[in-house]
């Protein structure tokens, strides 16, 4: 049985609220599975059951279903002649085309976005890789030590030209492009706005979806929701 404490304890990301949707609404929402298109007006609807010791706000219940009605299966059950359905899962109004149209258009940039993001991942890390090749192979004639010690003195003048060519190469070696990034305002970071995330060594687009002090929730193209830190965030 959930205790009074439990009862109270609010919720604090999306992804929970989500699910508490789900378990409250199950003919309304689901995590897995088949998606129905939500009626319009559903907010009004749920934050007219929100008690006061309701474990979600009214902005955290707009944020969850502003991430839940932009997933790639809730887009893609958005069609034409599919009929909307309320709390209780009763349908109501039927999506028209210009609805449906709307959803596979959003649906479309968000998969090729994401796309985007994967080859020029991929691309990067070839170039690092490539980079990181071509200094070891500069370095290893520097490292090598001297087989024969009794060479005369003449002959270390004519290895000291090699050496700085070396050196030469290693600067102008190839190397992975530099991504210029931009600090983003403190104000600027705002649900809905699309940032640069920093993950690693590349960048990444994503789009913040809840905002706590310095940490931040945001979605990757690919539909990853991940939390950071704001001074992880660069101007798209």
């Amino acid at each position: 049985m959930t205790t009074p404490t439990e009862q109270n304890q609010k919720l604090t990301t999306t992804k929970d609220v989500i699910a508490y949707l789900a378990a409250e609404y199950p003919a309304c929402f689901s995590l897995s599975g088949e998606v129905k298109p939500l009626k319009v007006g559903i907010f009004q609807d749920l934050a007219a059951k929100l008690a006061a010791d309701s474990p979600i706000s009214k902005t955290q219940l707009r944020q969850a279903l502003r991430v839940y009605t932009s997933s790639w299966r809730y887009l893609a059950a958005t069609k034409q002649g599919v009929a909307r359905v309320d709390l209780e899962g009763a349908a109501g109004d039927i999506i028209d085309e210009q609805q449906a149209e709307h959803a596979a258009v959003t649906l479309k940039e968000s998969k090729a976005k994401a796309a985007e993001k994967r080859k020029a991942k991929i691309a990067a890390t070839k170039a690092e890789s490539a980079a990181t090749d071509s200094d070891s192979a500069v370095d290893k004639p520097r490292n090598k030590k001297h087989l024969n010690k009794t060479k005369p003195s003449h002959s270390k003048a004519a290895v000291k030209p090699k050496v700085e060519a070396a050196k030469e190469s290693q600067v102008t070696s190839p190397s992975a492009p530099a991504v210029k990034l931009e600090a983003i305002a403190t104000d600027a970071v705002v649900v809905g706005a699309n940032v640069l995330v920093k993950l690693g060594k590349m960048p990444m687009l994503a789009t913040v979806l809840e905002v706590n002090k310095a940490d931040v929730t945001v979605q990757l193209g690919s539909g990853m929701v991940i939390k950071t830190r704001q001074d992880s965030l660069y101007l798209a």
